[in-house]
């Protein structure tokens, strides 16, 4: 029987163990739970609302160019109606920022869910209170939170949140510090892409990204924290919570909040919203 040589044959064991190993990387689901937009065809188009002022307009405006290189998303900016306020409306994703205060979080991505997967709308929320601090005011650290926040109202969750950079805007790694002049983790890449098509794979007998009711007040998240509802999760370094807020008519309001250095290491397995 042929044998390879033993140099040769650990080689490749080394490469057949690589290729396992990215292929499990590749392959890796960062969805967030099953929730997404329903629609009758791909792509589907989504308003997004900009309510963001002149210093968030380039972060805005690269979110919204690089999320529409997925097959499935048609994005049409549209003039925001909320301002700093951020009240979710249906059918759309509201973007917006403001000073919302010394509260522990630098974005916060909410969506409101009915039917137990379906997205009617979302909002994201960039904290001023802190970028406008020299820790966190610079471009790469503001385009990966926005990048981000926008992502999650898709149904996206994180690839890694323990900190390190897989170079996409999903992960947890911070554009602070040492790392301010890195762009590294500030677009989405092609596993992102890769994602969203699995998300969107198959397709729905209603479009609730084309509702055109009024803004839920029921579902909206505000600066009070209990109106973000119960801690259903977080990472293992305290930056990132997930909560969920159940409503009577039996739709429901789930948000992403990403907290600041300083909130993680306050306390890392508190929940955030009251230990500052």
């Amino acid at each position: 029987m042929f044998k390879l040589p033993r140099r040769r044959s650990l080689l490749v064991i080394l490469c057949l163990t690589a290729s396992l190993a990215f292929a499990a990387v590749v392959s890796a689901n960062h969805a967030w739970g099953n929730y997404h937009w329903a629609r009758t065809a791909n792509p589907f188009t989504l308003k997004v609302g900009n309510n963001v002022t002149s210093a968030w307009t380039s972060q805005f405006n690269t979110s919204i160019s690089d999320w529409n290189q997925s097959q499935e998303l048609g994005l049409s900016p549209v003039a925001g109606t909320s301002n700093k306020r951020c009240a979710m409306v249906a059918g759309t994703v509201q973007v917006c920022n403001g000073t919302y205060g010394n509260n522990g979080w630098l974005g916060l991505a909410s969506i409101n869910i009915t039917g137990g997967v379906h997205i009617t709308q979302g909002s994201a929320k960039m904290n001023d209170t802190y970028f406008n601090t020299a820790t966190y005011n610079n471009p790469n650290e503001k385009l990966h939170v926005m990048c981000q926040e926008i992502g999650h109202t898709f149904g996206l969750g994180h690839t890694s949140e323990d900190g390190s950079s897989q170079n996409t805007c999903m992960d947890y790694f911070s554009n602070t510090g040492a790392n301010a002049g890195s762009t590294a983790s500030t677009h989405p890449n092609a596993h992102d892409y890769s994602m969203l098509s699995t998300i969107y794979a198959h397709l729905d007998s209603s479009n609730t990204a084309a509702a055109s009711a009024a803004s839920s007040s029921a579902s909206e998240v505000t600066n009070d924290p209990n109106s973000w509802g119960v801690l259903k999760s977080q990472s293992a370094n305290g930056r990132s919570s997930t909560y969920e807020r159940e409503h009577g008519n039996g739709s429901k309001t789930l948000t992403h909040v990403f907290w600041t250095e300083e909130a993680a290491e306050r306390c890392n397995g508190c929940d955030h919203r009251f230990d500052h």
